[in-house]
């Protein structure tokens, strides 16, 4: 690797020969500030970003929410609110929250953060406080792979056609419409719905409401102007499920009345052997590392996916978003048609 003016106060390497992604900066000195190093040398941390996907701060005991806030603000720009909720997350301080409240033996399958909004953040963040005894890695995957392991004509039916995500609000399962959408009042949701093309429909039984809407799966990244494979498609439907919530789901809803699920664009179902081949792809471009305390692990949201997998003991990772980034900018395709 080139060497840079930086390399007298870090040490640049990767978690293996055979994985690039993340590249780890490790601070020489535990006094090394990682806010006034990030300053200096922001252009040269965006653009390893850029080129591997997400960098890996260590040995800068970044160990309070005030602290990771503080790095977030130094190697980005505007810091985002969680909205549009899909995954249940407690506030920890301003924007920073946990990276999710999830059951312990839960595994939370590759995503790209909000990639369903209309608003996205570019970069995702995270920061562990407490590392699993156990498990509780947090996989990364590049997206600009997983584009290229889709079969062509897979990834032109999408483009073709979009994906539809539809999600059904339930009195006792997930989380509710006031949790997601942060109100008490019909009329916000209303409101937002309308503001980010997404169809509602309210209910008045064991649905409460259902929202519908069409986005994108490949967008072109800002920066880079790669293909990235950028869309919850995959995340949201049944199939990403463990096979035995699968089993209870299927057995007790029809495909429109699941809590969450995709479809094409145009509502026909997606074919069980493309989903598999969307799984796939994924999971043949995942890799990990170990966190260490103090860890913080900076993320392309367009280049590289993250999720979550199971551990024991405890555990605490932080996250936070930052530079908010329009879906209609960086889509391929054309997706709101009014």
């Amino acid at each position: 690797m080139k060497a840079h003016p930086t390399n007298d106060v870090i040490i640049e390497s990767f978690i293996s020969p055979e994985q690039q992604l993340p590249i780890v900066l490790t601070a020489r000195e535990s006094t090394l500030d990682l806010n006034e190093f990030a300053k200096d040398n922001k252009a040269y941390i965006n653009a390893l970003k850029c080129r591997y996907g997400a960098v890996l701060f260590r040995g800068f005991n970044i160990n309070s929410a005030q602290q990771f806030a503080d790095v977030i603000e130094s190697t980005s720009d505007t810091a985002l609110a969680y909205t549009e909720r899909s995954s249940p997350r407690d506030t920890v301080s301003g924007h920073i929250y946990t990276s999710t409240s999830q059951p312990k033996e839960s595994e939370i399958f590759l995503h790209t953060e909000q990639s369903f909004n209309l608003t996205f953040p570019l970069n995702i963040y995270f920061n562990c406080h407490v590392e699993s005894s156990e498990g509780g890695c947090t996989p990364l995957a590049d997206t600009r792979k997983i584009f290229n392991r889709i079969p062509a004509h897979t990834r032109q039916k999408f483009i073709d056609k979009n994906y539809l995500y539809q999600r059904n609000f339930m009195k006792h399962m997930y989380l509710s419409w006031q949790e997601c959408f942060q109100t008490q009042a019909q009329s916000d949701v209303e409101r937002y719905c309308k503001d980010n093309h997404i169809d509602f429909e309210w209910g008045d039984d064991d649905i409460t409401l259902t929202t519908r809407q069409v986005r994108p799966v490949v967008s072109q990244h800002p920066h880079t102007n790669e293909l990235c494979w950028f869309n919850h498609c995959t995340f949201f439907n049944v199939a990403t499920l463990p096979s035995e919530i699968q089993a209870f789901l299927r057995s007790s809803y029809s495909d429109k009345e699941l809590p969450n699920h995709t479809f094409y664009g145009d509502g026909t179902p997606i074919e069980p052997e493309v989903i598999v081949a969307l799984i796939d792809a994924y999971n043949a471009e995942k890799v990990t590392f170990r966190w260490q305390q103090g860890d913080v692990l900076m993320v392309d949201n367009m280049l590289v996916a993250h999720g979550r997998e199971p551990y024991q003991g405890d555990r605490l990772v932080l996250t936070g978003m930052s530079e908010p980034c329009e879906l209609v900018h960086v889509s391929t395709s054309r997706f709101i048609t009014k």
